[in-house]
């Protein structure tokens, strides 16, 4: 999964690179490749990052419950000491 995320990332920084190259050139052209490496920064890059980082995390870790608000006063309380 590491080496996915190094291969797309340097796949549309190469595509944004390029397109704005040919830019001045072929603008049409150039706008296009611009538009397809940001439609695939955000639709494919970021939600395959999101799902790894949070692959194997438990939400109610994450939520303000009742014994996560406990163990933060708690934590603030030994703190002040």
């Amino acid at each position: 999964m590491k080496y996915l995320f190094y291969i797309l990332i340097i796949g549309i920084i190469s595509g944004l690179g390029f397109g704005f190259y040919i830019k001045p050139e072929d603008a049409q052209t150039g706008d296009l490749i611009i538009g397809l490496s940001i439609a695939t920064l955000f639709f494919i890059l970021m939600p395959l990052f999101i799902y790894h980082r949070w692959k194997n995390k438990e939400v109610k870790d994450y939520m303000l419950t009742k014994e996560n608000i406990e163990k933060m006063r708690d934590y603030s309380e030994r703190k002040k000491l």
